[in-house]
């Protein structure tokens, strides 16, 4: 009986945990930072508020808590469809689709109150880069993959690049809030060097050697 009992504490233990973590998120993306009190997440849970202290000791650790928990929920959501993706084309394309299901499902609100709030919340910090680092080496392996054998997997840095693909990313996103028109031209302007690079791909051996020179080249200018 006790260990039933125990069981039974651990699964409500589990469930309050969910709630105040789902709570966090949608109290972020519906009220912002500003708002994000222990009674308002509380409320917004359904629990007592006393609950935000005893299962994360403070508001601050309750956020970056829903941090890598958000980040981990929409990490796995798309993984699958990440490790299909076998070219530069299919990872812009698949961006697109991300892009319109992060902005619906409230995300991209969330991650913006939790990069503004990092500025000025310290403990914040780390769990907002943990969660973006989630999504960077998930972009960098398909980036280590779609340039493997290309002219340009010589002279491309994939970790740096897979960060400067998901800051972009990011700001888009936030971009969008404000100039739409010029959110679609960028990511238009990201699918035509996905094109060109896709021509690239498909040179002859020797064009693609020339490439591979040219860019040799200009890359030992630069050092």
């Amino acid at each position: 009986m006790r260990g039933k009992a125990v069981k039974g504490q651990d699964a409500r233990t589990l469930e309050t945990r969910e709630k105040l973590l789902e709570g966090a998120l949608r109290t972020l993306v519906e009220q912002g930072i500003a708002k994000a009190s222990a009674r308002t997440i509380a409320a917004t849970a359904g629990v007592n508020q006393a609950l935000v202290f005893y299962h994360f000791g403070s508001v601050d650790d309750l956020l970056a808590a829903a941090c890598r928990h958000g980040a981990e929920t929409r990490v796995a959501r798309h993984r699958d469809r990440l490790r299909a993706v076998g070219s530069l084309s299919e990872l812009l394309a698949f961006g697109r689709e991300l892009h319109t299901e992060e902005r619906e499902a409230g995300h991209v609100a969330f991650l913006g109150q939790l990069l503004a709030g990092a500025q000025t919340h310290p403990r914040l910090v780390p769990a907002t880069a943990a969660g973006l680092d989630l999504w960077i080496a998930e972009i960098e392996r398909v980036l280590v993959r779609v340039l493997a054998g290309t002219p340009f997997a010589e002279f491309t840095d994939a970790a740096g690049l897979s960060r400067a693909v998901a800051a972009s990313f990011v700001g888009l996103e936030l971009y969008e809030g404000v100039d739409p028109a010029g959110a679609e031209a960028a990511f238009t302007a990201l699918e035509q060097l996905g094109a060109l690079m896709a021509a690239v791909e498909e040179l002859n051996p020797v064009a693609r050697k020339a490439v591979a020179y040219t860019l040799r080249r200009q890359s030992a200018r630069t050092r």
